[in-house]
């Protein structure tokens, strides 16, 4: 479901109204049913939205029908002012979608976005959907956040963190368990044997020889070598501002950044409107739109589904690479 006072619920029936003509996967919702009719009556979108009992029932709705496993109870939320009392309601999505993919009875998930601060406001302490996901399923490692876009997919080793702390907090071993996620998940999520991964550097110049900064000679070249002597076919450190014009993006599957903004801003510039968020290095399928909640615009009807749609897209060609997969 996501914030039910952003844009998730307005582009999930944006989405189910564009799921014939596009071609799209089978999917469901988990929300209230009463709450998207509503949305849908004041879109004037004409689409269907009928309860199910289990993901399995979706299969026997006509088509033009957003099939929708209710919550256990109502959600109520204004658009554009998001309030804590929809916090559990926002949670309990997550832990029923992370629960049905788990014992097989959805190939995937895709998580609308959620308002992180309302969420802290009634006491969630992750800072965010990878996070929790990560606390539901117990990886052996930390999850790896990718974006992608069509011709493009990036990783950054920091996230969230002050541009100023990224020096500090970058080692040698985080860019080796980063890039080691990265590449399993080439392969295995996105069906590619020989996955070529091109490393950014973190100075301008990439360092220009450790005058503009030590962390090339100290850790990215070392991490680099280190996956190199491993048999991947990894490269770098990259000055980033030579890293994503056309020719080069050529050269690599993925590109490992050191931090968020350098790996999202040339992402969203290329094609701000379909990128998709992808958890790697779960045992589910997890997919979102790479955006917020929109909370100016939502209750417009003016919110692109087409991160979604795209979303929704790449969780079921994962999966179907994963059942392909040796």
């Amino acid at each position: 479901m996501g914030e039910p006072a952003g844009i998730g619920g307005e582009i999930l029936i944006k989405a189910a109204l564009a799921a014939r003509a596009r071609h799209l996967p089978t999917f469901f919702a988990i929300d209230d049913p009463e709450r998207l009719r509503a949305l849908a009556d004041q879109m004037g979108a004409r689409v269907s939205i009928e309860p199910i009992a289990a993901p399995g029932d979706v299969a026997g709705l006509p088509e033009g029908t957003l099939g929708v496993l209710p919550l256990e109870n109502p959600v109520e939320a204004v658009p554009g002012r998001p309030s804590a009392t929809t916090a559990p309601q926002v949670i309990r999505s997550i832990e029923t979608a992370v629960a049905l993919a788990r014992r097989g009875a959805a190939c995937g998930i895709i998580t609308n976005p959620i308002q992180k601060s309302v969420l802290y406001e009634a006491g969630f302490e992750h800072p965010g959907h990878t996070e929790y996901l990560g606390h539901l399923l117990r990886p052996a490692q930390p999850p790896v956040m990718m974006l992608a876009i069509e011709g493009l997919k990036v990783v950054p080793v920091t996230v969230h963190l002050p541009l100023s702390a990224v020096a500090g907090s970058l080692r040698i071993e985080s860019i080796l368990l980063t890039a080691k996620t990265v590449l399993g998940a080439l392969a295995r999520d996105f069906a590619i044997p020989k996955p070529r991964l091109a490393v950014a550097a973190l100075n301008p110049h990439a360092g220009e020889g450790g005058a503009l900064g030590p962390e090339e000679g100290k850790i990215i070249q070392p991490a680099v070598a280190a996956l190199r002597a491993l048999g991947h076919d990894v490269r770098g450190p990259y000055p980033a501002d030579t890293l994503f014009h056309a020719g080069a993006r050529e050269t690599y599957d993925a590109a490992l950044c050191m931090y968020h903004d350098q790996a999202l801003i040339p992402l969203k510039t290329l094609d701000f409107e379909r990128g998709v968020n992808i958890t790697l290095g779960l045992s589910i399928v997890r997919t979102s739109p790479d955006h917020g909640t929109a909370l100016d615009i939502a209750g417009t009807g003016q919110a692109s589904a087409e991160s979604l749609i795209a979303a929704i897209e790449t969780a079921a060609s994962i999966a179907r690479n994963r059942r392909a997969a040796p």
